[in-house]
């Protein structure tokens, strides 16, 4: 079975309608399959966007996306610089 992604916004809609079902006396794995998703997606999930909007969540996107950036800039700088600090020592 191929595995679903579900965008930030989906995800939030998701685990509200989830929260209904359960405030109406069912339990979370019932509610968590009839809105197909496993009961390891929900907690999972209500740990990473619980009790956010939807502008919440798409900035948390945008943030994790400019981290990514940053992160493989870095690296790419510290490569660059043990390149340069090799070539100084003249051990190549």
């Amino acid at each position: 079975m191929p595995r679903k992604s579900y965008a930030p916004e989906k995800i939030i809609q998701l685990l509200r309608l989830i929260e209904i079902s359960i405030n109406q006396g069912k339990s979370v794995a019932l509610a968590s399959r009839e809105h197909g998703i496993a009961v390891q997606s929900y907690y999972r999930w209500r740990k990473q966007y619980g009790g956010m909007d939807v502008s919440q969540a798409k900035k948390l996107k945008t943030l994790e996306q400019e981290n990514a950036r940053l992160k493989k800039l870095v690296a790419d700088l510290s490569l660059d610089k043990a390149i340069l600090d090799e070539a100084l020592k003249g051990n190549y």
